[in-house]
Formats: structure tokens, C-alpha cells, sequence
């Protein structure tokens, strides 16, 4: 129990310490999670006004937060979690776990119709500490989310997702660069060094062809 105890006394002098942390108050971002996307959207110019972007595994809301910024009035911003997430601008929330059919329809039902653009998704399971748990419930997130963005994405429309390397990470890489016309790896500054986490940023989707 003390050695319970030392590791999260620790884990909470690292958070308040942290200068990301300490930026997103001063700020008013919901998380320091924040500098991770804009990070990227400044390299891949992947969210611009009036597009239609879901946030997946969204709360507390870091990243609808900044997406239903760069959307604007114009755009729609949906986002989806098992977890509640307070009201945001231009951000429709459906509460509920996405691989479920019900929330699911919410989704698309909020779509009505409009295409997604962008899909992001910055989900990661419950860490145990052990890999060998870990990767394959990290992995499983991924494959969902990439699965809905192939289901629900314009032609042309990206993805964004956290992904741990490790097993699994090569035959899902290898997969989306054939749906992908660009599929890159970012490691952004405010994603911790010691963290295994990369996001990869695919762009230029490829719809499949209409056999009918």
C-alpha cells in the first residue's frame, strides 16, 4: 500500500509540474492533451472551416475542443464517449460506446447524411503496466476506430489516432497505407518521451469504388 501510495504521489507532482499542464489551465483547455493535436494539425493542415469531424473517445473534450474551434460556424464537430463531456461550441456529443449498434446509429443520425472529413481518435484502454495485456486492448481501439473512419469517411477525408507500437502495429500500418494515399507517423512534443504512444495521421482516403 505505502508503495501505492509513493508512485501516485509521484504521478501527481509529475502532472502539476508538467508544463503542458500548467499551459491548458493558463489556457482553458480542457486537458493538455490540447498541444497534441494542434501540433499536428499544424503540420498536416488535416481540420479546416466547415468540416465535418468525429472525435472518438473524446472526453473530457480536449480535442472537440480545438476541432469545433478550427471548424467554425460552418462546420459540426461529433463526439462520442462511454464517459460524460460538458457542452462545447459547434460539438454535438452522443454518450455511449461507439462499437455499439445504438450509439452508432446516434452517430450517424447526427451526421444526417454529411460525409465525414476528418476522424480522430486519441482512445486508450486502462494501462496494467503489462505489454503483453496492454498492446492487444490498445490495438483493438485502433482497429475500431479505423474501421468506422473506412465506413464513414469522404473521399479524400483523413484519420488521426494514437497507436502504441508494438505487436500488432505493423499488419494495421501496412493496412491503411493501402486505403490511405499519405500515412505518416507524428510524435508530438507535449506527448510524453517515455510514452510508446505515436499518433498516425493518414490522409487522402480512398473510397472504395461503387460496383453498382
Amino acid at each position: 500500500m505505502g508503495k501505492k501510495k509513493s508512485s501516485s504521489r509521484a504521478w501527481l507532482k509529475e502532472h502539476h509540474d508538467d508544463p503542458y499542464v500548467q499551459r491548458a489551465q493558463r489556457e482553458g483547455y480542457r486537458s493538455r492533451a490540447v498541444y497534441k493535436l494542434i501540433e499536428i494539425n499544424d503540420k498536416d493542415r488535416l481540420i479546416q472551416p466547415g468540416m465535418s469531424v468525429l472525435d472518438l473517445g473524446s472526453a473530457p473534450g480536449g480535442w472537440s475542443q480545438v476541432a469545433g474551434v478550427l471548424v467554425g460556424d460552418r462546420g459540426r464537430v461529433l463526439a462520442s464517449d462511454i464517459l460524460p463531456m460538458d457542452h462545447l461550441p459547434n460539438v454535438t456529443f452522443v454518450q455511449g460506446d461507439f462499437t455499439e449498434p445504438e450509439t452508432y446509429d446516434q452517430l450517424m443520425q447526427a451526421l444526417a447524411g454529411r460525409p465525414l472529413d476528418v476522424v480522430m481518435s486519441d482512445m486508450a484502454p486502462n494501462m496494467s503496466g503489462l505489454t503483453a495485456v496492454d498492446q492487444p486492448k490498445a490495438m483493438y481501439l485502433v482497429e475500431l476506430a479505423t474501421d468506422l473512419a473506412l465506413r464513414a469517411l469522404s473521399p479524400g477525408g483523413a484519420l488521426v489516432t494514437k497507436v502504441f507500437q508494438g505487436e500488432g502495429f505493423e499488419v494495421w500500418f501496412h493496412q491503411i497505407r493501402d486505403r490511405f494515399e499519405r500515412v505518416v507517423t507524428r510524435k508530438p512534443a507535449a506527448s510524453r518521451p517515455r510514452s510508446r504512444e505515436v499518433y498516425v495521421v493518414a490522409t487522402g482516403f480512398k473510397a472504395p469504388e461503387s460496383t453498382v
